[in-house]
């Protein structure tokens, strides 16, 4: 897998680019937003993203109908519920972009109107792209020239609109671009998940884009996020998913959303799984004892008479701490006794002609 490089810091398997999407989960208010910050940061993530749009500059309003499950955000019209929490301006993502410096994470937006390029360009290291803007040419152009690194979601978008997508950004001047696999159902039943397309975006794209995920799956009851654990034992080296203060709070992102202790326990098993994981590097030291122990080495099984032509059926293989390995056993056979050995003793070279 390609790593994902941000700045002097490199992601790989097993050691993904946590992206903590706050959103507009914070509702408004510049306290609870900081708060989510420094949850996110203590639980493990490496960014909190939000998302920087007008909603008269996004949706249309009587023609946006929503795409989301009504039972847990009954509004209708995309543009009324994106008109609901698009208080925050320059002032306030200056403010919280502040904040993730002092709690030590990534600040990160994603920014749905030319205008709102420019502010995220200017305070975050890397820009996001949304699943539904993969085919907005004029956006994509704008953010490609800010020459920062580019993650774009692939949610609802075929692979030649993705390839269309990259060329756009990186003739635009994007420093890189990353692909994540995403699908646009809120929430995204198990079944609908199709995690097997990181392997085939890798497939596709992997050669030139790092690729990693975007999870729209709730976690499960005891806590544990699996499609998170499965996308990073695929090689996702980008890992996005919502993040709540509040799983129970009314609203489209809460949710089906990650909290704190979800991150944590998933930030706690990616740090099991590298130790499980280890090296590629064969390192036989750590097993010296057993080695030394376990490994059978040529032993007489019968008693040896010095200047005897040994033969195999003089020998047994039998695990023993010295003596010549069992590895030996063709050097071994035909030789001369130099010596009487008794019957049960393992065999070493100075017991040979």
């Amino acid at each position: 897998m390609k790593i994902f490089q941000l700045g002097e810091r490199s992601f790989s398997f097993l050691d993904p680019y946590i992206i903590s999407e706050i959103g507009v989960n914070h509702e408004g208010s510049i306290d609870r937003a900081k708060r989510m910050i420094q949850s996110a940061a203590e639980a493990g993530a490496h960014a909190v993203k939000f998302q920087t749009y007008k909603a008269d500059l996004l949706a249309t309003r009587e023609s946006s109908p929503s795409y989301w499950d009504r039972q847990q955000e009954p509004a209708t019209s995309q543009h009324a519920l994106f008109k609901r929490w698009d208080s925050f301006g320059e002032e306030e993502y200056r403010e919280l972009a502040a904040y993730c410096n002092e709690c030590g994470v990534d600040f990160m937006s994603t920014p749905f109107d030319m205008d709102a390029v420019e502010l995220v360009a200017a305070l975050a290291p890397a820009i996001k792209v949304a699943s539904a803007d993969v085919t907005n040419v004029p956006l994509l152009r704008r953010i490609g020239a800010s020459g920062l690194p580019v993650v774009m979601s692939t949610g609802g978008s075929r692979f030649d609109e993705a390839a269309v997508a990259i060329h756009e950004l990186r003739e635009s001047g994007a420093l890189s671009v990353s692909l994540l696999h995403c699908v646009l159902n809120y929430p995204t039943p198990p079944e609908n998940a199709e995690l097997a397309q990181i392997v085939e975006i890798q497939r596709l794209f992997g050669d030139d884009c790092a690729v990693g995920y975007s999870d729209h799956v709730q976690p499960d009851r005891d806590g544990s996020m699996p499609a998170l654990e499965i996308a990073a034992l695929l090689g996702a080296t980008v890992i996005e998913k919502h993040f709540t203060d509040d799983k129970s709070a009314p609203g489209n992102d809460h949710y089906h959303a990650m909290d704190a202790d979800n991150l944590g326990a998933f930030t706690a098993k990616l740090a099991a799984m590298r130790r499980l994981y280890g090296s590629p590097t064969r390192n036989l030291s750590k097993e010296a004892s057993a080695i030394k122990n376990a490994r059978r080495r040529v032993v007489a099984n019968v008693n040896l008479i010095e200047g005897q032509v040994i033969r195999k059926d003089d020998l047994i293989a039998l695990r023993a701490d010295h003596g010549i390995e069992i590895a030996h056993w063709d050097r071994v056979v035909g030789q001369t006794a130099a010596r009487t050995v008794a019957g049960g003793k393992p065999l070493g070279w100075a017991d040979l002609k």
